[in-house]
């Protein structure tokens, strides 16, 4: 077999051990080194200090010369250096402290205040409980970028109150399922943290970017929200005063300033920060993680468990980030070396695409790896795959790391791995059925693709703000 057959076969034992359940990021590290070894192997260099013992050597010296020679190969020089790079990159050391500062929000208990306020607010807006939820979704992805804890928070807050006025369960439940996946979309996005670092892209004008494209699906849900509870009422019945009292008008705005003000502060001192210039995303990240115990300690709400355990899942997260960076760097260093990157862009480049062509038949190949991988799979193991041929067809990654940001929407509402569901079913009551999740969350999977092709039609949508803050970018 030639270099780049063993390449191909290397990436086919990847997706085969992908759907057996084999661990991703080991099994991505123990490919890289084994098929590493191989296209490394160079014996005279391994052995030489071996191959120069005279007849008179010890047993014991010829074994640990021989040993010596074995571990001699030039992949785990590359795995020690492929694990430095990733430590050491400036844009991943903010995840650590986004996904603190997410964990410490999560558990201030400001979102429970927030949708009880958003949701007396709203209640003379069709389907009120629906819209207060949406945009307490938006907000908490805003600030937290989890799409678990947002989608669990929600569905324990808002779920039993929605069904307790009679709300349809497929409705309600797809509004929290689809509300929840912003968090991969809108800063502080750990998924586009991810993307920048893969493609070089410029951080902040990749959250620049992503901002309008965020609002527009997030307007396009509400407006699907009012509009399906104006012409079906009984999907969304409107609550009773019992049901949801009025307040007086001061009243109202006390409960928004001490639930919807401090955390819209937080979202803007740390995405302000990043988008003017005043702070790089790391230094901007440490920001908001103090923010989020300045929060949790003004709610009265940090205690030293909460604060453990906020450690804990911060750790372990980033080590699973941390982890999949370096198999995926090690493996796609050995799978470039032997020549599969090049089959792969001779092949792409024999089909005489168009830029648009390209662009859909990419953007379908990320929609169904959505079906059953999980995103961060998908952006750390097969988007750097799409990465070089980006040139080839003029294509802008700034632009194409959106648009894959919005296309990941649909792995978390999308059957059968479509995480949002499992999260909310995990949480919801026994009469709440998993296919009338699924059913919920597939028009708002629609409207993600009428985003997408917004997109395409309106390229603007995506440059607008970053060309307006930091200067048109050579594309």
């Amino acid at each position: 077999m030639t270099d780049p057959q063993i390449a191909l076969m290397m990436l086919g034992i990847f997706i085969a051990c992908v759907f057996l359940g084999f661990p991703i990021a080991f099994t991505l590290m123990a490919l890289g080194i084994f098929f590493g070894y191989y296209a490394y192997y160079d014996p005279s260099r391994m052995w030489r200090a071996f191959n120069r013992l005279t007849d008179d050597a010890g047993w014991w010296e010829s074994t640990r010369l021989w040993i010596e020679g074995f571990y001699n190969n030039r992949i785990f020089d590359l795995f020690v250096n492929q694990t430095y790079t990733v430590i050491s990159n400036e844009v991943l050391t903010a995840i650590p402290l986004f996904l603190f500062m997410g964990y410490i929000v999560e558990r201030a208990n400001i979102v429970d205040k927030l949708f009880g306020t958003l949701a007396v607010a709203t209640r003379n807006v069709p389907g009120s409980l629906g819209v207060a939820a949406l945009i307490t979704c938006a907000l908490f992805a805003t600030a937290t970028g989890i799409v678990g804890a947002v989608v669990t928070l929600m569905g324990l807050l808002a779920l039993p109150q929605m069904l307790k006025m009679r709300y349809d369960h497929s409705f309600a439940t797809g509004m929290i399922c689809a509300g929840g996946t912003l968090g991969i979309l809108i800063h502080p996005s750990i998924m586009l943290n991810v993307f920048a670092a893969d493609s070089g892209t410029t951080i902040v004008r990749l959250y620049a970017g992503a901002l309008l494209p965020g609002f527009t699906l997030v307007a396009l849900y509400l407006i699907y929200i009012v509009g399906r509870s104006l012409l079906q009422p009984s999907l969304a019945p409107k609550p009773t005063k019992e049901e949801l009292p009025e307040i007086p008008f001061g009243q109202m705005m006390w409960l928004l300033g001490t639930s919807f003000l401090p955390l819209a502060l937080l979202i803007f001192a740390v995405l302000g920060s990043i988008l003017f210039g005043l702070a790089t995303p790391t230094e901007a990240a440490s920001i908001g993680a103090l923010g989020g115990i300045v929060l949790a300690v003004a709610y009265r709400a940090m205690t030293f468990e909460r604060l453990r355990e906020s450690v804990y899942l911060t750790v372990r997260t980033t080590a699973m980030v941390c982890w999949l960076f370096v198999g995926s760097y090690t493996f796609s260093a050995v799978f470039s070396y032997l020549g599969g990157e090049h089959v792969i862009k001779d092949f792409v480049e024999s089909l005489s695409l168009t830029p648009i062509q390209f662009l859909i038949l990419a953007q379908l190949i990320i929609f169904l790896l959505g079906w059953p991988l999980e995103w961060s799979e998908i952006i750390i193991i097969f988007v750097p795959i799409f990465l070089p041929l980006l040139p080839l067809f003029g294509i802008d990654p700034l632009f194409f790391g959106v648009l894959v940001a919005l296309n990941l929407q649909t792995s978390f509402l999308t059957p059968p791995m479509a995480m949002s569901a499992y999260y909310l079913k995990g949480i919801a009551p026994p009469q709440i059925k998993l296919t009338e999740i699924f059913s919920g969350s597939l028009p708002y999977v629609a409207m993600v693709f009428f985003c997408m092709v917004l997109m395409y039609v309106y390229p603007n949508i995506v440059f607008m703000l970053p060309d307006a803050i930091y200067g048109p970018s050579a594309r």
